[in-house]
């Protein structure tokens, strides 16, 4: 097993300290994670800022033309990064895995590549020129969570570089990794200083988010978690992109055709085996059609393989770590003791490692703790509503914002109702399918900020207006 370094200004720095990195399918040892002093915090953020002052000076043209270069480089290193992945976060390697996750990488790297903010002219008449200019804000610190490490590092670090900042990277402590070697391979290009990773404990994190030397904070995780960077950059008023937990809620309609969107449901809830944002976690379902969508997803669930990331067969993998994993088990026994019926799954694999099936809950109700928490797993409630504007009013009471989703053979009734729900975005006969080009953030306590597309690129500037 291999001991790896922080890297900062450019190259390996050991730490007196380290970490075991397990495989939540075996229990075994994959890595050592360097655990970083509040010295090596210090050292990373001084080498951002001097590097900061020549970055921020280069051309559009050149920003673009090295984030081309990264993609690139992370196509080349894309098996290792997808086994390094596997082996830290658990998911299977083929499928909605971590192959698929590295070509997200990948392809948001290329798409943000050829964004671009040119100045804007406001006004030129003989009253004078006004010219708004983005320019950027310093040094971005960054912390990213342990379900898709690698793609939401990408989605801080790109945008961050490409507008000229510089960034100070930290980790999940439960797959600090493959995104150490992310840095390694983006150093590969950039000029050194630019782009930085500490890892270590949930301390580290704290401390970079309360560090003086940090102009803005961009963070990916839980809404509590949040809270806390936001009060941390009161004192130096740091700028935040905040994109945190989300209790989406999907709507089948009573026209929807339960056979049709089976599977379209069991991705939008399941993709990373729950363990996603924008994931479907809370599912209402019209009366007239809810014993049939119950059954079109349980025989749809019951088909899909559960195992170890490494065999390519498997389709979904463990719970990432204990903690995530007891809190599905409390949450699906919790509604069966409040009268839910399981319809699939219910009780952990009889295995090593962290496995629990997809569950499928039935006959529960909002009130109930698997209905109103994010349980960031593969447990799934369905509801049954009746009427249409209760059910909207029901989905929208959760202090979460992030995505929604209304079902129907009716695409246009759809959206009617789409527009209602309180969330930053909302599907039509699909989930959670985000994209580069579209903006992406939530409302509520769903975050601050969007991230994606030019919006999303913005959020990483600082308006600059020059009138003459």
């Amino acid at each position: 097993m291999k001991q790896y370094s922080l890297f900062i200004g450019g190259a390996h720095v050991d730490t007196t300290a380290h970490a075991d990195v397990r495989n939540p399918s075996t229990g075994e040892v994959v890595g050592w994670m360097p655990l970083a002093t509040l010295s090596d915090l210090d050292r990373a953020v001084a080498a951002a800022a001097a590097s900061f002052k020549v970055w921020s000076q280069t051309s559009d043209e050149e920003r673009q033309a090295a984030c081309r270069a990264i993609a690139e480089r992370i196509t080349v290193h894309s098996e290792e990064l997808a086994r390094l992945l596997t082996l830290e976060q658990g998911k299977p390697l083929g499928g909605l895995g971590s192959r698929f996750e590295i070509g997200g990488a990948i392809a948001w790297t290329r798409h943000t590549a050829e964004l671009s903010l040119p100045v804007e002219v406001l006004q030129d008449n003989d009253d004078g020129r006004v010219e708004m200019h983005r320019k950027p804000i310093g040094v971005v610190g960054a912390i990213t969570p342990w379900n898709w490490p690698v793609m939401i590092a990408c989605w801080h670090i790109i945008p961050a570089i490409r507008t000229g900042n510089t960034v100070v990277i930290k980790p999940s402590p439960m797959t600090p990794l493959s995104t150490i070697r992310l840095v390694e391979i983006i150093n590969e290009v950039l000029p050194p200083g630019v782009v930085n990773v500490v890892t270590g404990e949930n301390s580290i994190g704290a401390a970079l988010s309360a560090h003086s030397g940090i102009a803005k904070m961009t963070f990916t995780g839980s809404t509590e978690t949040g809270k806390k960077i936001m009060a941390s950059a009161v004192a130096t008023l740091k700028r935040l992109t905040l994109e945190l937990g989300g209790n989406d809620a999907g709507i089948v309609l009573a026209d929807a055709d339960p056979a049709q969107i089976a599977e379209g449901l069991f991705w939008g809830a399941f993709i990373n085996n729950g363990q996603t944002c924008a994931a479907l976690k809370r599912l209402y379902v019209h009366d007239s059609i809810y014993e049939a969508v119950c059954k079109a997803l349980a025989d749809y669930a019951v088909k899909i393989p559960v195992g170890d990331g490494l065999d390519e067969t498997s389709a979904l993998g463990p719970v990432q770590n204990e903690m995530q994993f007891n809190k599905v088990r409390e949450l699906v026994d919790d509604a069966r003791a409040k009268g839910g019926r399981v319809l699939t799954g219910g009780a952990p694999m009889d295995r090593p490692g962290f496995f629990y099936p997809v569950t499928l809950v039935a006959d529960v109700t909002d009130g109930i703790r698997l209905v109103d928490e994010e349980q960031f797993g593969p447990a799934l409630p369905i509801i049954r509503y009746s009427d249409i504007d209760e059910v909207i009013a029901r989905a929208n009471a959760n202090p979460a914002g992030l995505g929604g989703s209304v079902w129907s053979s009716d695409p246009q009734k759809a959206r009617h109702y789409a527009r209602q729900l309180e969330c930053g975005s909302v599907w039509i006969n699909k989930h959670g399918a985000i994209q580069p080009n579209a903006p992406f953030g939530g409302v509520k306590q769903s975050g601050i900020g969007v991230e994606f597309g030019a919006e999303g690129l913005k959020e990483f500037t600082t308006i600059q207006t020059v009138l003459s």
